[in-house]
């Protein structure tokens, strides 16, 4: 009997479904990054136009996923469906269980159109394979004698067709310029001469501050959400989708533009005033109750927000900049630092991205070929810097920009991880990442792939910095003040040997040279035992 109710609810939808579609003479597809409210689709209702968003086995493994990220933006999907619906919008919100039966976001479409369609609209996706695919479907169906249209997604600062404006292809930019340009071309921290407000630019010399024990404690907890999620956990059972992390029935993300908001007012408020001094801070105070309850930091945690477009870029600069000028408390190192992230950074990555796709997706500039070390997918090694980043990233989806940097991306620097490896591990283990993100802050900022395209120098560094930066090597296995001793920081001899194998690409760079003449003041016989004992640690990654 159950079977056959099941059955029967099903039969129901389904018909319903194939009604819908039937008395539409418009499509317009909505990707699962693209839940932007305010977008000007939706400013009229419009009876002969169908919204369709769907949950697609083609998305859920081109990676392999944290078990959150799927969460969310499936939760997140749902939520703006109905959104839709109560604003008198006619929406097609489609699960696993409705498009088990296609291969593809193409073989959907196929069949979705094959009603009384007439006419097919999309937004701009943000990816390349996204787009790709958008558009040799498009080019099939005008075979059909049916229009269609791609629209900006109207959320960036930079329209899409203005990137080639400010981006050359397979070019080295440098973030510094474009971030000038665009704080004068959006009137952001500039005076009525567009001179930058204060005196200065870049306040990144007042942004490298570590934690102190006794500032910890003062860290304010982070805002979190509990949203259950366990019908999106057995349809992703049901349909057997392969994750990585830790995720159970209760979401602790964001999935809709008011809790968005929530988040980022909470963020201005009780954040903000921090964020600058210690946006480069990491801790782990002995992996204790306290920092469990503060893993977030300062950090303000809306990217998966930004980057799903639940939360436009300009409102979220444009909310920080009314805290920062009527909060005494927050100075413009703080304000600014967030902003450049924003305005600066985020803008700039997504450029470099179009502007050298698809060929930037296949860069190994440094021919690096090693495997990623299997703890990568537990945390389950001794080095306590990885231990702690790995572990919270497969606890939360979540690391911030340093530890993703300076952690987990400078070890593979320094150890040569295959870049494709990497990408995979980046983009599917954090819940903001999408590729026109992922990508080119992976490969290029950290990996140093596009051999500098991005990045005026490889971000490498020894564990003098982790040291400098963190409690981490307070309480590791590894001794940080060793480079060949039993146990050594394998950070240090790796670090000298990555340096010394690049010679002749970084040597000539006038921002390394002084490592350059450090390295040839030591003897022979100390540069030969460093070398030796990094070679030692990456014959046996997988055990350090």
């Amino acid at each position: 009997m159950i079977g056959i109710t099941l059955f029967i609810v099903r039969s129901a939808a389904k018909t319903r479904r194939e009604n819908m579609i039937n008395h539409s003479k418009k499509l317009r597809l909505i990707l699962g990054d693209q839940l932007n409210a305010t977008h000007p689709w939706f400013k009229e209702v419009d009876d002969n136009c169908l919204y369709v968003i769907a949950e697609l086995h083609q998305e859920t493994s081109y990676v392999t996923h944290h078990q959150q990220k799927i969460q969310a933006f499936f939760a997140a999907m749902a939520a703006f469906a109905n959104v839709l619906k109560e604003a008198g919008h006619r929406v097609l919100h489609l699960t696993l269980d409705e498009t088990k039966q296609y291969k593809d976001l193409p073989d959907m479409l196929t069949n979705l159109l094959e009603n009384n369609v007439q006419h097919f609209e999309y937004q701009q996706p943000d990816e390349y394979r996204l787009s790709q695919q958008l558009t040799l479907f498009c080019e099939k169906i005008t075979s059909k004698n049916m229009s269609f249209s791609c629209v900006d997604s109207h959320h960036f600062f930079l329209p899409h067709h203005e990137l080639t404006e400010h981006f050359k292809v397979d070019t080295s930019h440098r973030m510094e310029f474009f971030y000038r340009y665009m704080r004068k071309r959006f009137n952001v921290l500039v005076d009525d001469d567009n001179k930058p407000e204060g005196g200065k630019w870049n306040y990144d010399q007042q942004n490298r501050n570590k934690l102190k024990k006794k500032d910890i404690a003062s860290i304010p907890a982070p805002l979190v959400f509990s949203h259950n999620v366990s019908e999106i956990n057995d349809r992703l059972a049901r349909h057997q989708v392969k994750t990585i992390g830790q995720g159970d029935s209760t979401l602790l993300w964001p999935i809709n533009r008011q809790e968005s908001l929530q988040l980022l007012d909470f963020f201005c408020r009780y954040l903000l005033p921090s964020f600058g001094t210690f946006q480069d801070a990491m801790t782990c105070n002995g992996d204790d109750v306290v920092t469990q309850k503060q893993w977030s930091l300062y950090h303000s945690r809306v990217s998966f927000s930004l980057n799903s477009k639940m939360l436009s870029p300009t409102l979220v600069v444009d909310t920080v900049l009314k805290h920062y000028q009527c909060n005494d408390a927050i100075s413009i190192a703080q304000a600014e630092g967030f902003i450049r992230q924003i305005l600066g950074w985020r803008e700039f990555i997504r450029g470099m991205y179009w502007i050298n796709m698809p060929q930037y997706q296949n860069k190994n500039s440094l021919k690096a070929k090693n495997n990623l070390p299997s703890w990568f997918w537990n945390g389950d090694t001794k080095m306590n810097c990885l231990h702690h980043a790995i572990n919270q990233s497969l606890q939360y989806s979540y690391a911030h920009h340093i530890q993703r940097l300076m952690i987990t991306g400078n070890f593979c620097l320094l150890t040569g991880i295959e870049p494709a490896q990497v990408d995979q591990w980046y983009l599917g283990i954090y819940v903001d990442a999408i590729e026109w993100v992922e990508l080119p802050n992976t490969r290029g900022m950290s990996q140093f792939a596009d051999g500098g395209l991005i990045a005026s120098k490889a971000y490498a560094a020894s564990g003098n910095y982790v040291n400098k930066m963190s409690d981490y090597c307070q309480s590791c296995h590894y001794n940080v003040k060793e480079k060949t001793s039993e146990n050594a920081c394998p950070l240090n001899s790796l670090y000298w040997h990555f340096m010394d194998k690049h010679s002749e690409l970084f040597e000539s760079n006038p921002r390394q040279a002084m490592v350059y003449r450090n390295w040839r003041k030591q003897t022979e016989e100390q540069r030969q035992a460093t070398l030796a004992k990094a070679q030692d640690y990456l014959r046996n990654l997988d055990t350090l």
